[in-house]
């Protein structure tokens, strides 16, 4: 996954708008206009690496003269590396470092749970994804940095593909009712998926022709009835409670995506600093 350069530069104006508004009023006040410095930003904790360019382009804004080297988004790193070195106007260091380190701390955070999960399957056939319990307006960042991490994008949002949930069927009155509605308005190219909570739900999207099933906070025993019950017939995806005890578990049922919300917003940002070694003025 790609996010496109001017999604970065937008976002990155915005964000450094919130944070510095009219003018960095401590460094301006302390930090002379011609001073240089080296800035590293420095782990202190194992991690998944992501969000490199992002924090780049904080500092190229502040500053178009700045230089970088760094590690590479979807390195694992250990504590002590420097993983983000930055040399140019002092003032742009000091003035992007709280929204640097903000950004990659994050999606350092949502990288390293992703490929914890993904690693916890290893040797399965299924592949963990994301949801759509992200952070309003992040959500092309937070989803980057699960493919970051290993993991899988599931749908961007209500546009691009059909979940039939609960609240859908309530209204439609049925699966069956509520899958022959959809396909009556939806480009034949378009996927189907509908959320079932029990088998007598599966056996229902089975026979309507769905193409990804998914299952709902559903026990392990339910879990492989249920794919027993689809053979194969349609995509079956895993959802709800699902965690780092228990999700090898749910990917021995024989299930092919299981879809974790925790991914995004239940991770533990990254602890890292970002410290001047050096600082002279010209």
């Amino acid at each position: 996954m790609k996010i496109p350069k001017k999604v970065i530069i937008d976002f990155v104006r915005q964000a450094l708008s919130e944070d510095i508004g009219s003018g960095d009023v401590t460094t301006e006040a302390i930090v002379p206009e011609r001073a240089a410095a080296i800035g590293r930003i420095v782990l202190e904790e194992d991690a998944v690496i992501a969000g490199i360019p992002i924090a780049e382009e904080v500092f190229r804004q502040l500053n178009g003269n700045v230089r970088f080297t760094s590690c590479k988004d979807g390195v694992r790193v250990k504590k002590g590396t420097t993983i983000l070195k930055i040399r140019g106007s002092a003032r742009a260091l000091l003035a992007g470092e709280r929204t640097a380190l903000n950004i990659l701390q994050r999606l350092s955070g949502i990288a390293t749970l992703t490929a914890h999960f993904v690693k916890e399957i290893a040797g399965t056939k299924a592949k963990i994804a994301d949801t759509r319990k992200t952070t309003p307006c992040l959500r092309i960042f937070e989803k980057y940095a699960v493919a970051i991490g290993g993991g899988h994008n599931h749908r961007f949002g209500l546009y691009d593909a059909v979940m039939i949930k609960d609240n859908h069927i309530m209204v439609a009155g049925s699966i069956k009712k509520a899958v022959a509605m959809t396909r009556q308005n939806i480009p034949h190219t378009m996927k189907i998926e509908v959320e079932t909570t029990n088998l007598k739900e599966v056996k229902d999207a089975l026979t309507s022709g769905t193409d990804i099933i998914m299952l709902d906070n559903m026990s392990i025993p339910m879990m492989k009835k249920a794919v027993a019950m689809i053979n194969k017939k349609a995509v079956v995806e895993a959802s709800g409670n699902i965690n780092q005890k228990n999700v090898r578990e749910v990917a021995l049922t024989g299930v092919d995506i299981i879809s974790i919300g925790a991914l995004t917003h239940s991770y533990k940002s990254i602890s890292m600093s970002m410290e001047i070694a050096k600082l002279k003025t010209g």
